[in-house]
């Protein structure tokens, strides 16, 4: 079964990524898609894993949250990806790799970082060309973000209020609606490959804090973005793109 990077720490957000193998369009079906949302509200409640935001997209799946212990996401993702790739086999009579060697994991930091990567992920589709708007595409977060999903709820809104140091659910809707709003008319819609390649992405000092608690530290590099998010990689790994 994928595992994540060796150098994911316990009791940090959490952006998770996972391509279908060959990144092959395995997702492309709308009935895979509803049943991958279905199996991923059962184990975040039976894993006990706070869910933040979610993408699902035709060839890849992110993923954004937290748990107090490594030892429950590394059950969460065993049961989300290995028994979606059992259903999926069975349901088109195949056999084999469903998804890519390992999931990838980032740590992100609060404030601003988070905020950030909430907007990445769910920009998502808009950035592949398939919509102009994060509305128009079911299965992510943003609809529950804002409010608009009252059924079959995934995300730990709660908690991301907490994290966000904002006063209510209403606060979180109406800032994230305008950072939305805001990239897509301005046409900031570029991938950024720290939000998947990178260990790490936050301030400075957050960066500086994991690098410590890492093993193999003279393999790290720490740098910064435009934006003002620092993020920390290996330096000589290369992802694919997604």
């Amino acid at each position: 079964m994928p595992r994540s990077n060796r150098y994911i720490l316990p009791g940090y957000v959490y952006r998770l990524t996972h391509r279908c193998h060959n990144r092959t369009f395995l997702l492309r079906c709308r009935l895979d898609r509803i049943e991958y949302c279905s199996r991923l509200r059962h184990a975040v409640h039976k894993h006990r894993v706070s869910l933040f935001d979610f993408c699902v997209t035709c060839n890849h799946v992110h993923l954004l949250g937290m748990c107090n212990r490594l030892a429950d996401l590394s059950r969460f993702m065993q049961q989300l990806e290995g028994d979606f790739a059992d259903y999926y086999n069975l349901r088109k009579h195949r056999s084999g790799a469903f998804w890519g060697e390992r999931f990838h994991c980032t740590m992100i930091d609060g404030g601003s970082h988070l905020w950030n990567c909430l907007r990445y992920i769910d920009l998502n589709m808009v950035r592949a060309g398939v919509v102009n708007h994060p509305n128009e595409w079911a299965w992510c977060g943003y609809h529950e973000l804002i409010g608009k999903r009252q059924r079959f709820r995934l995300l730990d809104i709660e908690r991301l209020v907490e994290l966000l140091d904002l006063t209510d659910s209403k606060a979180l809707a109406e800032i994230h609606q305008q950072r939305i709003l805001e990239s897509i008319r301005d046409k900031r819609l570029t991938r950024e490959g720290i939000w998947t390649e990178s260990i790490a992405v936050g301030s400075e000092t957050y960066l500086r804090e994991i690098v410590s608690k890492t093993k193999k530290r003279k393999r790290l590099h720490i740098a910064a973005t435009e934006d003002g998010d620092w993020y920390v990689r290996e330096c000589c790994t290369m992802y694919a793109k997604c």
